[in-house]
């Protein structure tokens, strides 16, 4: 099969090496891709992730026979869509679909019909309104840009000044553009935060696994939110049979509901869920792979991910044989310094192939490039991610934070972290 993978991530590496497994696989072009993805493929690098007519055109000249999406906004634009009109499969949901992540308003509105727990809501665009209804609930607070925000969409306000402030740059100013022209205010649910993952094909879901993602640039969950500096999987106090559970109570009913909207949902759903001491609630869906949850998902996958892919698009992920192993994995994101605000990019990074002589870790790029000088250099915000695998939560830790010092970048930086509060979790 001629693949093209869209996008430009760890995730998207992380998925190239995964599909470069397959026997199935003929040819696979990445687009736009990184120095990583060039490993495995080739990258396409003047067609962005989000320049749909230009993927489709060149899915067209290529003779491509199924498109994987990586990132969520081709998704909500309908790249899906428009390879439906050319005949080409897709592994990814429509944009009607694709609304379950481009919409937190749409999203609470399938869990209220499906009967999902799911925090109480509501949704504003004029900040008086949103003020007032402020003021009838309980702090903490979270308050969601409606839209995509490249994941920085979400604040917790601890004091009403910070919720009003928020509202009111949200509304009345432009702190997330048009993403931010309607927002939910939902109550905050305390508990463990998890990502749970699994394929569906417009009726079944399988599962794919959990991991526990690292939000906060700082380490004890401290400072502004981020893409993610690093995560774990599994986490040790969310077994395969919980989470089996947790896909019955929170994905499973949104696709009968999807399904009886008309607008049935294909590709990868990764749910946020907070395991409440009532159970699971769903905070969240995304309709592609987390990042940096795929680096620590997908080494660990032992079955022919084309395969899976292909049969999730016609509907019969039932066919597939999906096995993963039962090591534990543990991702530390090296970002560069400025992130989340303005990253110090163009910097030398070297010594990576030095760190992939550890056993089972593999460092995955996520914002690089490579410079004039034909030198490896940082090209972004979160820039590395390095992923180690071992038996044991505490030795993929150990291994992942030896991968990152054998790694020679001056302008790096990095939690150190991240697997600490499921390992606390797990002695409890």
């Amino acid at each position: 099969m001629r693949v093209l993978l869209v996008g430009s991530g760890g995730r998207e590496h992380a998925l190239a090496m995964a599909l470069a497994h397959s026997p199935n696989l003929s040819a696979l072009y990445i687009a736009p891709g990184n120095p990583g993805t060039a490993q495995y493929g080739t990258n396409i690098s003047h067609i962005k992730a989000d320049n749909v007519a230009g993927l489709i055109e060149f899915a067209k000249q290529n003779q491509i026979d199924l498109v994987i999406p990586g990132p969520e906004a081709p998704l909500v634009a309908g790249l899906t869509d428009a390879c439906q009109k050319i005949g080409i499969a897709c592994a990814g949901p429509t944009q009607a679909a694709a609304q379950l992540e481009g919409s937190k308003k749409f999203t609470k509105s399938v869990c209220d019909a499906a009967h999902i727990p799911t925090a109480q809501w509501q949704a504003f665009t004029d900040s008086k309104a949103a003020i007032d209804y402020l003021h009838q609930q309980s702090l903490p607070i979270v308050i969601k840009a409606d839209g995509l925000a490249a994941g920085k969409g979400v604040i917790i306000a601890t004091t009403m000044q910070e919720a009003e402030e928020t509202i009111k740059t949200m509304l009345d100013g432009s702190a997330f553009g048009n993403a931010g022209k309607l927002l939910v205010i939902e109550e905050f649910l305390t508990g463990e935060e998890v990502s749970l993952f699994a394929f569906c094909d417009g009726e079944n879901a399988v599962l794919i696994g959990a991991a526990q993602d690292h939000k906060r640039i700082g380490d004890g969950d401290t400072g502004p939110n981020t893409g993610g500096m690093g995560a774990i999987s599994p986490p040790p106090f969310f077994d395969r049979n919980a989470q089996e559970k947790a896909l019955d109570i929170t994905v499973r009913p949104m696709l009968r509901e999807m399904a009886k909207r008309g607008t049935p949902f294909r590709g990868i759903i990764f749910a946020g869920l907070m395991l409440t001491d009532k159970g699971p609630y769903l905070i969240e869906y995304n309709v592609r792979f987390g990042d940096p949850e795929a680096e620590v998902l997908l080494p660990r996958l032992k079955s022919d991910l084309l395969t899976i892919f292909k049969n999730l698009c016609q509907g019969k992920l039932s066919q597939s044989k999906i096995e993963f192993s039962d090591q534990a994995g543990v991702c530390v994101i090296m970002a560069a310094q400025g992130y989340p605000g303005k990253p110090k990019t163009g910097g030398l990074i070297s010594r990576i192939k030095e760190a992939e002589k550890l056993t089972d870790l593999k460092v995955f790029h996520a914002g690089t490039k490579i410079n004039a000088d034909n030198q490896l250099c940082a090209a972004g915000g979160r820039v590395l991610c390095i992923s180690a695998f071992a038996s044991t939560l505490e030795e993929a830790q150990k291994k992942a934070y030896q991968g990152v010092a054998a790694i020679q970048w001056k302008d790096g930086i990095w939690r150190k972290d991240i697997g600490n509060r499921a390992l606390r979790k797990k002695v409890n």
